[in-house]
């Protein structure tokens, strides 16, 4: 044995040394502290080794590197620009060692081999690639990029053109796009891979191979003049601003410093990408992508626990169809599970089978499935219009129309036709669920499952418990949840719920900058400014002005000290008007067909004409930080009173259901991560400064004691 750590070790036979990583007491291997170390001891021992010929590096678990390990190194991020500068550069060191020995390298890739673990790849001579595998470098999607060299050797392997494309989209790439685009140098099937990486090595160290012109490659400066750099990356930086409306500086900053480093040999080009590494992580869209990971980590190790507790769904039913509950069937019966969708008349059953078919013929338009796919699909979904088949029903979800009494008379017919072990789940967006359970015979088996519209693009779902909802009730819905590919998390009962409770405060926010003069639409590109995929206006279109203004009744009997309303606003003014938004083709803007058939919205002169009969004084003119504070206080004020009452366990699921449910800018990482961006005591300050406008702006007491001792909601 030349080398053994916990985390990897190096074996020597016949002249071939094999780098195992294969971390003890651990189900992956990730690129953490202690791998580093490793991987510099190891380093050490090969450049001393007197009867090495080559190396092979493999792996001994299923996935070659997963990736950094998030929580370590995101705290590493708080050190000082000089830890860090000399932390990376140590690292680094690590690397070139491995590239530098004076024997050719190659590395056998199985599973996955992500960021820091493709990094590694890259720094040996050769790369082989099992066909199931996939790699990438996923750092963009958390405020970073590559800090390990990516940056350097992948445009020296492949192309500035191609490693722009790899690094900036932060996506996973399959074995024949690695192969086809230069980053492995052969596929192979899974189990030939270690011996196909041995032959491979073989013949580079009896010279088949030039190991040593492609050691010389990486280390080079890039292979283009002035005028084809400027092109390439000058293109690049544009086509990703467009795409990116400049909130999301990691791929920029990754382009900008291949450029810089496309001059230089590999050493001054490390030091490039460190120097950009640095100032990304110390941004405040890192820290807040960075936790938007750790969000989802925790969520789904909360999915884990109640999934060794829930009951299988392996047959769905949906009460209600249309549009709703088409989209609801077709989730299902796209993710395997069949479905009965069943309504009180045909043309509904219709509208929900055109709904799914309109959705299945998307995914074969854009070659995510062929029509036999589509129809074993489609096969799934069974529609009726009695209770027949419901006794093998596994899990019922109601997507009646959003009224009471109905919603109630339908569970409670439900109830009857169903086994006792049936659970009963209400895709109610507002009303409470204890009181729909109040007249059911088991209200154990019942609790809300809110999928947010359009059901197949939107990841979130509410599951909201009850003051009776069971844990296996609760464990089940969220196991089914995760089986249709959504994010749910466990929220208790309230009006609103957690999501919609958060949003309208954002609503009552826009409809006082209404009330007081300010231009609906300066308004929508200021909020798209600060991230949100469209401003309140447009968004109030989409939804549905009927829509809103009845979770609004929802929310002003539940809340009448903040949400309720006093003077007419300009939504019920659109209302009065029968200007419902995009389904009645007019609300604040006025939408037309396009080309492929989607809503375009223009100017409507009547919206400003109808906005004017509420607003006090006329317009005025209102400067964006104003804008953008009036809206969102309410929002954080909001979120915080609801984790302070428990409808949500931690800020993290607070943040992901705003994000995953609202389109909130994730770059911002939600609306009490943006609370500690700006620090409590500035928010309670703003808050203060707009008191005039109501207990909406009133920041609660926990609030204020956070502010005076300085504390974070994520510590």
């Amino acid at each position: 044995m030349l080398y053994e750590g916990s985390k990897l070790s190096v074996e020597v036979a016949d002249g071939i040394a094999v780098l195992t990583f294969d971390a003890r007491e651990a189900s992956v291997n990730k690129f953490d502290q202690a791998t580093i170390d490793d991987l510099n001891q190891a380093a050490k021992a090969l450049s001393h080794a007197a009867d090495v010929k080559g190396l092979l590096v493999k792996s001994g678990k299923p996935a070659f590197i997963v990736g950094a390990d998030i929580m370590e190194f995101g705290e590493r991020f708080k050190a000082s620009d000089d830890e860090m500068k000399q932390w990376m550069a140590d690292a680094n060191r690590m690397f070139t060692a491995i590239e530098d020995l004076g024997f050719p390298s190659v590395t056998a890739i199985n599973g996955i081999a992500l960021g820091g673990g493709l990094e590694m790849c890259l720094a040996t001579d050769y790369r082989v690639m099992a066909q199931s595998a996939k790699i990438g470098f996923p750092e963009t999607k958390l405020g970073i990029y590559p800090g390990f060299g990516g940056t350097v050797r992948t445009p020296r392997l492949i192309g500035a053109d191609n490693a722009i494309e790899w690094i900036a989209d932060g996506n996973p790439r399959g074995a024949d796009a690695a192969f086809k685009a230069g980053m492995v140098d052969a596929v192979v099937a899974d189990d030939e891979l270690e011996a196909a990486a041995r032959d491979l090595l073989a013949k580079a160290i009896e010279g088949e191979f030039d190991w040593r012109a492609r050691k010389a490659e990486k280390k080079a400066p890039l292979k283009l003049n002035k005028i084809e750099a400027t092109m390439t990356f000058e293109t690049s930086k544009g086509f990703i601003l467009g795409k990116t409306k400049g909130m999301y500086p990691a791929p920029i900053e990754a382009i900008e410093r291949m450029q810089v480093a496309a001059g230089m040999e590999r050493d001054e080009a490390i030091k490039q990408e460190t120097e950009g590494f640095i100032k990304l992580a110390k941004s405040s869209e890192a820290a807040a992508l960075i936790q938007l990971f750790l969000n989802d980590q925790l969520i789904k190790k909360k999915g884990k626990k109640y999934g060794k507790i829930a009951h299988d769904i392996e047959q769905a039913a949906v009460l209600g169809a249309g549009i709703m509950g088409g989209g609801i069937a077709y989730q299902s019966a796209y993710k395997g599970v069949p479905i009965l969708m069943k309504d009180i008349n045909e043309d509904a059953i219709e509208q929900g089978l055109e709904e799914a078919s309109k959705h299945f013929a998307k995914g074969v338009e854009r070659g995510k499935m062929d029509s036999r796919k589509m129809a074993e699909g489609m096969s799934r979904i069974r529609p009726t219009l009695t209770y027949g088949d419901f006794g093998d029903v596994d899990a019922v979800i109601e997507a009646v129309v959003e009224n009471p009494k109905v919603k109630k008379s339908v569970l409670a017919e439900t109830e009857d036709k169903v086994s006792e072990k049936t659970i009963l789940a209400s895709n109610t967006s507002s009303i409470s669920i204890d009181s729909l359970a109040a007249d059911l015979k088991r209200p154990e088996n019942f609790l809300g499952m809110h999928f947010f519209n359009p059901v197949h693009k939107m990841p979130l779902v509410e599951v909201i418990k009850g003051a009776k909802s069971s844990e296996e009730a609760i464990a089940t819905i969220v196991d089914f949840a995760h089986k249709l590919g959504k994010t749910p998390i466990v929220v208790n009962d309230c009006p609103g719920f957690l999501v919609n409770r958060i949003l309208f405060p954002y609503f009552f926010g826009f409809q006082q900058l209404i009330t007081d003069g300010a231009d609906f639409a300066k308004v929508d590109k200021v909020m798209e400014k600060f991230g949100w995929p469209m401003g309140p206006a447009y968004l109030s279109d989409v939804v549905g002005m009927d829509t809103s203004a009845h979770v609004e009744d929802v929310l002003a009997e539940g809340y009448p000290d903040r949400m309720a309303q006093d003077a007419k606003s300009s939504l019920h003014v659109m209302v009065e008007n029968d200007r419902l938004g995009q389904k009645s083709g007019s609300g604040y803007y006025k939408y037309e067909k396009d080309k492929k058939g989607r809503p375009s919205k223009t100017r409507d002169d009547k919206a400003y004409e109808l906005v004017a009969t509420v607003q006090r004084e006329g317009q005025k003119d209102f400067e964006a930080e104003e804008i953008v504070d009036r809206m969102m206080i309410p929002m954080i004020i909001e979120a915080s009173r609801a984790l302070e009452e428990g409808i949500a366990d931690t800020p993290n699921e607070v943040d992901m259901g705003l994000i995953m449910g609202l389109g909130f800018p994730p770059f911002r990482g939600g609306a009490l991560k943006y609370a500690d961006a700006q620090g409590l005591k500035a928010v309670c300050d703003k808050a203060d400064r707009y008191s005039r406008f109501g207990t909406l702006y009133e920041p609660t007491e926990r609030m204020r004691e956070m502010a005076r001792n300085g504390d974070r909601y994520y510590g």
